[in-house]
């Protein structure tokens, strides 16, 4: 029983094998699939147009220190802190009482020594027709004309008297030489005013803007080796065109141009001050911004640019499809260089007369056959559409970390062209002993602005761009920023000054891609009697994974 239900068990599962093996058989072959349609172009040499990008600091063009040429009195601040004032507007006025009391007594003396002129010269007249017919001697008219001539000397000198005190009167109301942005009043009404403490405020006219940035010495070699061998060519300095890209991403609606370069290295910073002068019409830049600048007008030469489209990322780098003589796809790696606008430059990996694909890339596979269709290469062109657009490829600023066409970018060309660079009114580092970039917790940057100004000196700019680099390579790093207020006159004013250089070290790592939740601020603290003179113009900036948090 048992071994005839396993016979009937073997026949079914080789029946059942039979079956499937017959349907098997009987299926009809898989079709084969049809060749994906493509766009391609011949690739070919050409000009590419750069942009060269940097984070620069905004700078007055002309900040003008408003200081009493008179010792005496304040006796009224007449403008409004922090408003525009235009040349000739009264800012102070002083105690007129004793310049005005001077000012008489000099008068006084001037109708006193013209009276004794005018006795002079009447007995001048008297001594010298006596003289000429031997009534009285030789000295008598001689003593007469020394006489008249020291009376007319003595006027003169009564003159210059009542000019000086005149001046010194109309010292008395300061007027504005420039128009421009007021500061704070560092003095208030009623203070002395001498020698020692004349600078009362100061103006910064704001039309036009100046924006510095700088240059390292290996990026300006690099650059001026690239113009030599003519893979890059610079137009004129007064050619570069300057396009500032504010903080909110948004761009500044007027363009200027290369205005100045440095013609030798700091020795502090080794780098080259680059300026460029910006139109500002409306006053809407400031002094002590951090923007980002564009600077257009150069051509990369004889280049091989693709667009954006065509270029893919894998695990071993940039990659681009190409379509070979037989009419399939191959995967070709490539080395780009700046992304500018719609296109990439390529360093190597393409030759011209290679077919790229720019398109439907997804259904491509090694060796698959393609029906590629010929297009027109789309003419080359800049984008300046933002904080993201435009060239990519250099530092940016030294700030961002990325391959953005940063600091051999914006300043290079100016560079370059005047054998010369940028030390920028953002330059380098002034750190403290305990000072530094690494980011580790605990450690600070100290920062330092110029007295009375929330714009940084020449020496922490720098600075600044090594914090910004370090947050960008750490985005698990947060920072906190607090600056210190003099324990010398006016609190209030003090106390805003130290806000106002807090928030200039925050937006300057805003602009170059510090994300605004990542930094703390806190109050300023008050400098005390056994600290440094230089702390009241310092602001900290302190790492912490947990600052801020």
């Amino acid at each position: 029983m048992t071994h005839g239900f396993r016979v009937a068990s073997l026949c079914l599962s080789l029946g059942l094998l039979v079956s499937v093996v017959a349907c098997h058989d009987n299926k009809p072959a898989a079709e084969i699939r049809p060749a994906a349609n493509v766009d391609v172009i011949n690739v070919a040499l050409r000009d590419v147009p750069v942009v060269f990008e940097y984070v620069g600091q905004t700078e007055s063009s002309q900040q003008v220190e408003i200081r009493a040429r008179v010792n005496g009195f304040l006796e009224k601040r007449v403008y409004t802190e922090g408003s525009l004032v235009h040349a000739g507007d009264v800012m102070f006025v002083m105690d007129r009482k004793p310049f005005e009391a001077a000012l008489d007594a000099a008068q006084a003396e001037l109708a006193q020594q013209k009276a004794r002129l005018v006795t002079a010269q009447a007995n001048l007249d008297r001594v010298r027709p006596l003289a000429a017919k031997n009534a009285l001697s030789q000295k008598d008219l001689d003593d007469s004309v020394g006489q008249e001539q020291a009376a007319a000397a003595a006027v003169e000198g009564a003159r210059a008297n009542v000019i000086s005190a005149t001046l010194n009167l109309g010292y008395t109301t300061i007027v504005a030489p420039v128009t421009g942005l007021s500061s704070f009043a560092k003095k208030q009404d009623g203070s002395y005013i001498d020698a020692t403490n004349s600078l009362l405020t100061y103006v910064a006219k704001l039309d036009p803007m100046w924006i510095n940035f700088s240059l390292s010495e290996n990026e300006m070699l690099d650059l001026r080796t690239q113009t030599q061998n003519g893979t890059l060519k610079l137009p004129p300095i007064g050619k570069l065109e300057a396009v500032i890209v504010l903080a909110d991403g948004s761009i500044y609606p007027e363009r200027g141009h290369i205005a100045f370069t440095d013609a030798s290295l700091s020795s502090e910073t080794g780098t080259y001050l680059i300026r460029a002068a910006m139109p500002n019409p409306t006053g809407s830049l400031r002094p002590g911004q951090f923007v980002r600048i564009k600077l257009l007008g150069a051509l990369r030469t004889a280049a091989v640019a693709v667009p954006q489209s065509a270029v893919q990322q894998g695990p071993r780098g940039a990659y681009v499809w190409t379509v070979d003589k037989d009419g399939k796809a191959q995967q070709r790696a490539v080395e780009t260089g700046e992304w500018n606008g719609n296109d990439w430059v390529i360093k190597s990996g393409l030759h011209p007369g290679d077919h790229v694909v720019i398109d439907n890339t997804l259904r491509l596979m090694p060796g698959v056959p393609v029906k590629a269709n010929l297009v027109a290469t789309p003419p080359a062109a800049v984008n300046i559409g933002g904080p993201d657009g435009g060239a990519t490829g250099g530092a940016t600023g030294g700030a961002t970390g990325g391959q953005q066409a940063g600091a051999a970018g914006a300043s290079g060309p100016a560079a370059a062209n005047a054998n010369a660079g940028a030390n920028a009114g953002t330059t380098a580092a002034q750190p403290t002993a305990a000072s530094g970039a690494s980011g580790a917790p605990g450690e600070h940057t100290a920062l330092y602005f110029a007295s009375g100004s929330s714009s940084l000196d020449t020496q922490s700019a720098d600075a600044l761009a090594a914090v910004a680099r370090r947050l960008v390579a750490e985005p698990g790093m947060r920072v906190a920023i607090s600056g210190y207020t003099d324990s010398s006159g006016s609190q209030a004013a003090n106390q805003r000054l130290a806000a106002a250089r807090a928030a200039t070290v925050r937006a300057a790592l805003v602009v170059a891609g510090v994300k605004i939740e990542r930094i703390e601020m806190r109050k300023p603290a008050q400098i005390v009697a056994n600290d440094p003179p230089d702390k009241s113009r310092r602001v900290d900036v302190m790492f912490s994974p947990a600052a801020g948090g």
